[in-house]
């Protein structure tokens, strides 16, 4: 039986009970205030629900990850970061892109970027927890993507495109900008072909749990930048 979570006090089971089927589902209830979140993410839990249903909690085994350094541009893509007239911001318009990828996904089955959704990340923003990463063109506002930073940690939660490979561009230059400040290791959640082709992988939730604890207490990167990063290298072109 699914453990139902009251809203006081901020306590989790353990995560080896979580479910196989499907994969990670931990626990139903809490709430979405900054100390269940944060609480949360500091042990390699989430929230991830449709509208209609309780709050509820995964940690996924494995977990998809995605290592700075590791990050995959292929020569396509490498091309559109020198010549599309990209210009990549961060936290410049964090609510823009959560409503950008709640409406990006308003038509898919099972919508989870609900009103409270937002408000809650948007409340993680003000106290300097989420942040978001934004594609620009032409003063347009292109791509982003959003998600929850803890030490030297960062856990994406969503991304869009309005135009091609916009949300792949937020990926590399989030990765671009973790490799330069010494960031750890982005939480990519759940396996997508999408992430994989940038260079994600899966790793056992233990292993990620270790990770975490390396580096969630560590100094942060810094986040007050508002720059235009330059295109980053080709890998394994095609």
């Amino acid at each position: 039986m699914l453990p139902w979570l009251l809203s006081h006090p901020v306590i989790f089971p353990p995560l080896e009970t979580a479910l196989d089927e499907p994969d990670g589902l931990l626990a139903a209830g809490g709430a979405l205030t900054p100390d269940w979140l944060l609480a949360a993410y500091r042990r390699g839990i989430f929230p991830w629900y449709s509208e209609g249903q309780p709050i509820l909690w995964w940690s996924p085994d494995p977990r998809l990850v995605l290592f700075p350094d590791e990050i995959r541009v292929r020569r396509s893509l490498a091309k559109r970061l020198r010549n599309a007239g990209f210009q990549t911001t961060f936290d410049r318009d964090f609510n823009a892109v959560i409503e950008a990828c709640a409406s990006s996904r308003a038509d898919a089955e099972g919508t989870w970027i609900t009103r409270p959704m937002q408000q809650a990340y948007g409340q993680l923003h003000k106290m300097g927890h989420a942040h978001s990463v934004e594609v620009w063109r032409n003063g347009r506002l292109v791509g982003g993507l959003y998600g929850v930073a803890l030490g030297r940690m960062f856990f994406g939660e969503s991304m869009f495109s309005l135009e091609s490979d916009t949300s792949k561009v937020a990926l590399v230059q989030l990765a671009r900008h973790m490799q330069a400040t010494g960031g750890g290791l982005i939480d990519c959640q759940m396996h997508t072909p999408h992430l994989v082709s940038l260079g994600a992988r899966d790793i056992a939730r233990n292993d990620f749990i270790d990770y975490l604890e390396t580096y969630v207490d560590q100094p942060p990167p810094g986040w007050d930048m508002d720059a235009t990063l330059p295109a980053t290298r080709e890998d394994n072109p095609t």
